[in-house]
């Protein structure tokens, strides 16, 4: 069986490109650039040539902060410098299209990191993706949530060993289980989402990063108490269905009781899977944040009774981030397509834009398959 210090290196050494030295643009200054992308990049030392964002007054407080050489008026300014090769985009899905279209007009950049979700709805993600493809441009997506420490060591437990065989054996059945108050952003109320495109697309591409596409999937929302804007889903409730008999569920519940009205609260979420051959449970730590508080993993399976619990120092904000960013540089060094590619992501978007319709329509939805494009 797979040894817990074999598992610790699996999910908590990020590869890193050999050439650093490509330059960088980031475009927005909010808080998930400002405190997980860029002290992540800063880590690793990657070379973060400019930055832009709405505010220049903000954008050149980011800049100084994170000691970036070029504050840029505009996003435009940023995409016209020659020296970029490479865009990191953090904006809101609804003007994401947009700063590509223009993006993929410069001829030097060779490279995209976009933020989740990949535009509003499938069809946006669809047009992103052929946009990129038709100027040769590398499209990565940034579902970070698969660089989690933990998410990252339960692959290495479902993936078959150098014996053909995996700690879990053929999955069964797998959970995760959400109950946490995240911060939703201003302009979420004109789009109508809460939670589904915004935080349970993390769980749903979670999903498919450890067990590849589902079948189909049934979706059931209701309303969070405590938002006032009007939405659509609030607690997620979601069951995939696999062909092979595997079967996930989803509760994200981001009510969680009155917690901040005056009760107690119990916060946190628990993921397990369980195998022919063995069983695997963790925590997400990032409802801590900003207290680091690591993700963690036990395991067990058949002829080894005892709880195998590694533990390590780092956590997913802002620790993995650099996740995203590396596997887009070293897809463009190897020529390779990356693993959080715009392609495989269209079935992410794919798989939420279903959750909707299932809500809905209040019946399972088949899942597309082949090539989205």
């Amino acid at each position: 069986m797979i040894s817990a210090e074999d598992l610790i290196h699996s999910a908590c050494t990020l590869p890193l490109p050999q050439d650093r030295s490509v330059a960088v643009g980031c475009i927005g200054t909010g808080f998930i650039m400002d405190d997980c992308h860029l002290p992540a990049y800063r880590d690793a030392s990657l070379n973060v040539h400019g930055i832009a964002g709405r505010d220049f007054s903000k954008t050149k407080q980011v800049a100084q902060r994170h000691h970036i050489e070029k504050a840029y008026q505009d996003y435009l300014q940023l995409l016209d410098d020659p020296e970029i090769e490479v865009v990191d985009i953090a904006v809101p899905p609804n003007a994401q299209v947009g700063v590509i279209r223009e993006a993929v007009k410069r001829r030097h950049i060779r490279g995209i990191l976009a933020q989740k979700p990949l535009g509003s709805d499938l069809a946006e993600a669809q047009e992103i993706v052929r946009l990129c493809l038709d100027r040769d441009i590398t499209l990565a997506v940034n579902q970070n949530m698969r660089f989690d420490q933990s998410i990252r060591a339960a692959k290495s437990l479902i993936q078959a060993q150098p014996d053909r065989t995996s700690v879990i054996g053929n999955p069964v059945l797998a959970t995760i289980d959400m109950r946490a108050i995240p911060h939703w952003m201003p302009w979420q109320q004109e789009q109508g989402w809460l939670t589904c495109r915004i935080m349970s697309i993390h769980h749903l591409d979670t999903m498919r990063y450890w067990f590849g596409n589902p079948a189909r999937v049934y979706a059931s929302f209701t309303k969070d108490p405590r938002t006032a804007f009007e939405h659509i889903d609030g607690i997620g409730l979601y069951i995939l269905e696999y062909d092979c008999g595997l079967r996930c569920q989803i509760c994200d519940d981001v009510w969680t009781g009155p917690a901040r009205e005056g009760s107690g609260s119990d916060i946190g979420i628990h993921w397990r899977i369980e195998g022919t051959n063995g069983l695997a449970r963790g925590t997400i730590g990032w409802p801590s944040y900003p207290q680091r508080t690591p993700s963690t993993i036990d395991y067990t399976s058949i002829g080894h009774q005892d709880w195998i619990r590694p533990r390590w120092d780092q956590v997913w904000f802002p620790d993995a981030f650099i996740g995203p960013m590396a596997d887009l540089l070293i897809s463009m060094e190897e020529k390779q397509t990356p693993s959080i590619s715009g392609l495989d992501n269209l079935h992410t978007m794919a798989l939420v834009d279903a959750c909707y319709k299932s809500a809905q329509e209040r019946k399972a939805i088949e899942l597309p398959t082949g090539n989205l494009v």
